[in-house]
């Protein structure tokens, strides 16, 4: 639309005569994206981006709708038609104007009590047994993925199934999820030339994508490949996602070292442009005697899979063993098409930074570093993090969402004070600074004070200090991204395992419950939701490892609890500088001490303790009986 219309002097004309045009960045305001979508939806029955609204000086819609046309055609309305129309009603039957608007806001004024007055139910097992069935059956035995086309990555479908197995021994689930990360990554979607996962695939066979590459999938699906290395310790789940961070830090990381929203997927007009090859250019770039062999290896064809180019990818029919080593085969051909590409005209980057999707990035780092002993990724981890905590947070400690040529603005939300714990949690799995504790519950206790619903329970999707919108919604549904409630109610079931304090698991069981009824309805739609119940209903594994001052190392009893996978255990480390502050956080943790002099580890499963033991070989046996 903005370019078929709104750059268009025949529809500005009418716009700016008529209308007061405001265009709204839904990544710097998701807030108003949020309340108009319900709108939409509610207008016309379906929603999607664009999202056009019209309505009144105070914010009421008597229009709404997604995608419109400069001229009307096939039965859809154009702009230059329409736009008149709306105006003349606008003025000449303000009545019925008054009257949709009025109906309009009653309406979402309904669904905000309803979300209010949702009966609470208390959590149990076979929803999670309901969901890994309900993901059978959307399940792409051939390309994997849980949907037909449009496919969307949602790493987080694969992360709870991953959990669910590891949990249950459930191996269907293991297979869904590690079927669908394989065939992601022989796909179109994944760029084997210079890396990187594009937003979503427009086929069945994750072959033809949207060029567009975010930050957000990028983080998640770092997050997949890497928990998918950690539970099989196969090799190709961990060349993936060191490739991801390759991508990110080359092509979406600034000076400061924080990371960019994103990359377009057009280039000189044309989606794709930059990213696919014609059969004559391979010929003529690659060595002669080995391009055929390549082609056939990466599915390039004289007709080509994309308006003529190719696509390059790992066909269905190479899957397996022959296509392990074909990267390493063709090394020096991608590294040519590199170069060669590096001199093309590249998509336009989006340079926003925002707090939410870099606390993602921040977390996952964080994540491959322990998994992977990069000290690297932490380090790129701890540097953004350390940025957005000196720039984003204002002067009386209200979080900021959006950074852009010096300039940091926009309340933040309840997902970027949800997203900061997890990515707290993370660096504090990392590193075991007792500070990354400290600011996981800190930032908690803010979400909790700007977004929390005393009355009803659950966060709203923006602050009581910000802007008053129609609505004040609270967002469950785990879409593209995990929404901010899901992440909420994971931290705070972390916080409850690994604290013991009782205000978290108060705000865990009432956070559970006030969301609980809408997950049963669809439990697929609610990953992350269910990775927080996880937590809940199977039993927890909580580590404490006293390090007394004298000890040299603690690098083996750490590697053992990274090597032996629990996905519901936490670790806290109690060094002897860190007590008071872990104390604060962890009372139980007082009466933890060093036996003999020696690093200790107390063992528990749901806060049922061990004896505490000395040496690796007996934190072995209690971590793996």
């Amino acid at each position: 639309m903005e370019r078929e219309s709104f750059e268009d002097e025949a529809v500005a004309e009418i716009l700016n005569r008529e209308f007061v045009c405001i265009k709204v960045d839904r990544e710097e305001r998701p807030d108003i994206d949020q309340v108009y979508m319900s709108v939409c939806q509610a207008m016309t029955g379906q929603g999607g981006w664009p999202l056009t609204i019209v309505m009144d000086s105070a914010q009421r819609p008597f229009f709404a709708g997604t995608y419109f046309p400069k001229v009307s055609a096939y039965g859809r309305p154009g702009l230059l038609d329409l736009l008149p129309r709306l105006a003349t009603v606008f003025r000449s039957e303000p009545e019925r104007v008054e009257q949709v608007s009025s109906q309009i806001v009653s309406a979402l004024k309904r669904a905000e009590l309803e979300t209010k007055s949702r009966s609470i139910s208390a959590p149990d097992r076979a929803l999670l047994e309901r969901a890994v069935l309900q993901y059978a059956k959307t399940y792409d035995e051939t390309y994997g993925g849980f949907s037909d086309a449009p496919k969307f990555p949602s790493p987080h479908n694969v992360v709870f199934l991953l959990n669910h197995a590891a949990l249950t021994g459930d191996e269907d689930a293991r297979k869904m999820a590690l079927h669908t990360l394989r065939a992601m990554a022989y796909g179109g979607i994944w760029d084997v030339v210079g890396y990187g996962f594009s937003r979503y695939s427009t086929d069945r066979a994750w072959l033809v994508p949207h060029f567009e590459k975010m930050l957000y999938d990028n983080a998640l699906l770092l997050q997949a490949y890497t928990l998918a290395f950690l539970m099989t310790r196969d090799p190709f789940y961990q060349s993936i996602a060191e490739k991801i961070v390759t991508y990110v830090m080359r092509d979406l990381t600034a000076p400061e070292g924080v990371f960019y929203c994103a990359e377009d997927a057009d280039s000189e007009g044309e989606e794709g442009k930059f990213y696919v090859w014609r059969a004559t250019e391979l010929r003529e770039l690659l060595d002669p005697q080995h391009t055929d062999e390549f082609m056939k290896a990466f599915g390039a064809s004289e007709a080509g899979n994309f308006e003529g180019a190719n696509i390059l990818h790992t066909p269905y029919t190479f899957w397996g063993e022959p296509a392990k080593d074909w990267e390493k085969r063709f090394s020096s051909s991608l590294s040519r098409l590199f170069e060669v590409r590096e001199k093309r005209i590249r998509p336009h980057r989006d340079d926003k930074i925002l707090t939410s999707w870099n606390a993602l990035m921040i977390g996952a780092l964080a994540f491959a570093g322990r998994v992977f002993k990069r000290e690297d990724y932490i380090a790129w981890a701890r540097r953004a993090d350390d940025w957005i905590e000196a720039n984003m947070v204002r002067e009386d400690g209200r979080l900021l969402a959006r950074y852009r040529d010096g300039d940091a603005r926009y309340l933040s939300y309840q997902e970027d004070y949800a997203y900061l714990g997890w990515a707290k949690l993370q660096l504090y799995d990392a590193t075991y600074d007792p500070g990354d504790l400290a600011r996981a519950v800190a930032w908690t206790d803010e979400m909790v004070r700007l977004f929390w619903d005393e009355q009803h329970g659950g966060f709203y999707f923006y602050g009581s200090d910000g802007e008053s919108l129609l609505a004040r919604p609270k967002e469950i549904y785990d879409g593209a991204l995990p929404s901010g409630n899901s992440v909420a109610a994971y931290v705070l079931a972390r916080l409850r395992a690994m604290l013991g304090q009782t205000r978290h698991q108060e705000l865990c069981d009432r956070q559970i419950a006030v969301f609980y009824r809408e997950v049963e309805s669809h439990p697929v739609g609610y990953a992350q939701y269910l990775q927080a119940l996880q937590w809940l209903l199977y039993p927890t594994s909580e580590v404490v490892l006293v390090i007394p001052e004298q000890a040299k190392n603690a690098t083996a009893f750490l590697e053992a609890l990274t090597e032996h996978v629990h996905p519901l255990r936490s670790t806290i480390v109690l060094k002897e500088q860190d007590r008071t502050l872990i104390h604060q956080l962890a009372p139980y943790t007082i009466d933890h001490m060093a036996r003999d002099g020696k690093i200790t580890a107390y063992v528990c499963e749901s806060f049922a303790c061990k004896s505490p033991v000395t040496d690796v070989e007996g934190l072995l046996k209690q971590i793996t009986t």
